[in-house]
């Protein structure tokens, strides 16, 4: 029996306001207050007027129909590409290859979708599967080379994303363009055929079904950390190697699950940019779109549901930049400079600093009360 003076209720006895929490909130509000401090100063300079320069930005993201949909478009790729982030930094795995899986996902995506002939609703879904597999493939050569050759995955992963593109890039001009005796003077395969096409929930924008796709799938990550013990097994890996041994987690398995969930949410968001933005595969098509996810996941402490408030604000400042520079003198980059600066001061140890003044406090309240007893003495 239990007894009746044991309570039931998990979070009678949490604090809602704890050390963490009090950081966590003056982290992005002082990060928020300094950037807006930063780039008011930075329009100023440009001649511009900074008030004028944020209606801009907010008009653009969602002052209309089109100007929603350009939002949820760019807010897709922050997405996926966050959450593949999340899955690994979560689970103690530095996957920084990200970008290049993407790019293999994509390339999967171009060529199934154009050289392929399937029904329509078996055509996307082989190649976003496809797409996703491919990213899982692509990974798994630096997975396998820190797990049975002890390489760090920093530098493997860093690496594999050159190797991607450039791969990416060969197959495309010296081997698809040939063979199909096109003409063309940029990079990049046939258009898909229509039935390998996502659906546009936006008509007049690229904004697809595949943000639907990449909302579920941060979901189910958090329902899978949140309430599973695979997701506790997975989080035990990435924080104390040694202990999930000793508890029994068959590390070298869960380390190549971390990855293979990883790569294939990358790679499904170059299958998704692919079948629900540019319809063919473009070289160079990411404007960084994988670094990007790093730095989201970062911004909301690999936090899912964090993840799509941030990636919706991200995919917003990137619509609203481009209609910013359309109005005023003002360049797009000045906002992607004043995303870096944010990530930057989201990226200072506030907590080392809170417990580094209450150290200070707390002796001096030490040394106060020693001179007290001096003194009576």
């Amino acid at each position: 029996m239990i007894a009746k003076n044991i309570s039931l209720d998990p979070f009678k006895h949490t604090k809602l306001f704890t050390f963490e929490r009090k950081v966590g909130v003056v982290r992005y509000i002082a990060s928020f207050i300094g950037v807006l401090l930063l780039g008011a100063i930075i329009v100023a300079a440009q001649g511009e007027d900074p008030v004028n320069a944020a209606l801009l930005i907010l008009d653009g993201a969602f002052g209309g129909k089109i100007q929603f949909g350009n939002t949820l478009r760019w807010a897709t790729p922050c997405l996926f590409n966050g959450v593949a982030a999340i899955i690994a930094f979560k689970s103690g795995v530095n996957n920084l290859g990200i970008e290049g899986q993407m790019y293999i996902g994509a390339f999967t995506a171009g060529v199934i979708g154009y050289f392929w002939n399937l029904p329509p609703l078996v055509h996307v879904i082989v190649c976003l599967v496809c797409a996703g597999l491919a990213g899982v493939i692509w990974v798994a050569i630096p997975a396998l080379m820190r797990l049975f050759f002890q390489i760090n995955e920093y530098v493997t992963t860093m690496m594999m994303n050159f190797i991607a593109t450039l791969l990416c890039d060969y197959f495309v001009i010296w081997k698809i363009i040939p063979a199909l005796g096109l003409t063309t003077t940029s990079a990049r395969t046939p258009t898909i055929q229509n039935t390998a096409m996502l659906s546009t929930i936006v008509q007049g924008t690229t904004a697809s079904t595949g943000f639907f796709l990449a909302l579920a799938i941060v979901l189910l990550v958090f329902a899978l950390y949140r309430y599973t013990i695979v997701g506790y097994e997975l989080k035990q890996v990435g924080e104390n190697l040694r202990f999930a041994q000793v508890g029994g987690v068959n590390v070298k398995q869960t380390f190549l699950a971390i990855f293979a969930l990883s790569g294939f949410c990358a790679g499904l968001c170059g299958g998704v940019e692919v079948c629900g933005g540019y319809h063919k595969y473009v070289s160079n098509f990411s404007t960084l779109m994988g670094w990007e996810g790093i730095m989201i996941a970062n911004i909301c402490n690999l936090n899912p549901i964090a993840l799509i408030f941030v990636s919706l604000i991200w995919g917003a400042l990137k619509t609203g930049a481009m209609a910013m520079e359309r109005a005023t003198s003002l360049n797009r980059l000045t906002v992607n400079l004043l995303q870096m600066i944010f990530v930057l001061c989201v990226s200072i140890d506030y907590e080392g600093i809170f417990r580094y003044f209450e150290d200070r406090k707390r002796k001096r309240a030490e040394l106060a009360a020693l001179n007290s007893r001096g003194g009576e003495g």
